[in-house]
C-alpha cells in the first residue's frame, strides 16, 4: 500500500541524511518530490534521479531555506512545476556547536537562520497552495535537544525548541483550514553530521543514555514523517514525536 500516491512533497535540505531518506522512502510510497539543497550540485542530481528511478517526479532546486525571498522563488516555482503542495518537510539544519562562553554572535545567527528561520520562511509560503486546496501537512524536523537541552549546545537547542513554539502555534492557526502542524523531536541519528558522536568514549557514554541501547537510523526518522505526511495520522496536530529511543523518558 502506497500511502502517499500522487501528493505532491516538497523537502528542505534533502541531498544527504535525514532528509535524503524521507526523500526516498517519500517515492517509494508514490509521492512526486520537490527538494531544496545548498552545496553539493552532484548529490542533489544523484537523488534526483534515484527518486525519478522510483517512478516519480523529483525536481532539486538550489536555494537557502534561511533566504525568505530564495523560499517564496522556490515554492513559486515548484507549484508551477507541480500543480500544488500537499506536504512541507522543514528539515534543513546545521550545528556550530560550543560552549556560550566561545560561541560568536555569528555562530548564533547562522544556526538561527538555517534551522528557526527557514522554518517560518517555507511554512509562510506552502500555506498558500495549501489553504486554497484546504488540505495539507506541515511537518518540522525539531530534536531531543530542544525539549531537554545540551552542554555546548545552546544555539542549536534553542533554534530547535522554537520550532516546537512555532509548529503548535500554527497548528492553532491553521486547523480550522484542515492543515497539520507536527514536529518530529529524532535523538541522536546516525548521519555526517552526527558522525563525531559514534567516536571513543563519546559514544559509549552517549549509548548508556539510550534505552534502546543504539543510535537511531535515518530510515527510522523517515517512516516517523511518512506516518505524519499521511493520512494515518489525520487526527493528529500540533504534536511533538520524540523519536530518540526512549532517550528523553
Amino acid at each position: 500500500m502506497k500511502l502517499l500516491e500522487n501528493k505532491v512533497v516538497l523537502i528542505t535540505g534533502a541531498s544527504r541524511g535525514i532528509g535524503e531518506a524521507i526523500a526516498l522512502t517519500f517515492a517509494e510510497h508514490g509521492a512526486h518530490i520537490a527538494f531544496s539543497y545548498r552545496t553539493s550540485d552532484e548529490k542533489a542530481k544523484a537523488l534526483e534521479d534515484k527518486l525519478k528511478g522510483l517512478g516519480v517526479k523529483a525536481k532539486a532546486y538550489k536555494s537557502n531555506a534561511g533566504d525568505y525571498a530564495q523560499c517564496e522563488t522556490m515554492v513559486n516555482d515548484a507549484v508551477k512545476e507541480f500543480g500544488t503542495i500537499d506536504v512541507c518537510v522543514n528539515n534543513a539544519g546545521i550545528s556550530k556547536d560550543n560552549l556560550l562562553l566561545r560561541l560568536t554572535p555569528e555562530q548564533w545567527d547562522e544556526v538561527m537562520e538555517t534551522n528557526l528561520k527557514s522554518v517560518y520562511n517555507m511554512t509562510k509560503q506552502v500555506i498558500r497552495p495549501m489553504m486554497k486546496a484546504r488540505k495539507g501537512s506541515i511537518i518540522n524536523m525539531s530534536s531531543i535537544v530542544g525539549i531537554r537541552g545540551n552542554a555546548g549546545q545552546s544555539s542549536y537547542a534553542a533554534s530547535k525548541a522554537g520550532i516546537i513554539g512555532f509548529t503548535k502555534s500554527i497548528a492553532l492557526e491553521l486547523g480550522s483550514r484542515n492543515i497539520r502542524c507536527n514536529a518530529i523531536a529524532p535523538g541522536f541519528i546516525e548521519t555526517d553530521m552526527t558522525q563525531y558522536l559514534k567516536d571513543g568514549e563519546a559514544s559509549k557514554a552517549f549509548l548508556e543514555k539510550i534505552p534502546l541501547g543504539r543510535f537511531g537510523s535515518g530510515e527510522e526518522i523517515a517512516n516517523t514523517t511518512l506516518f505524519l505526511a499521511s493520512d494515518l495520522s489525520s487526527y493528529i496536530t500540533g504534536q511533538v514525536i520524540s523519536a530518540c529511543g526512549g532517550l528523553n523518558i
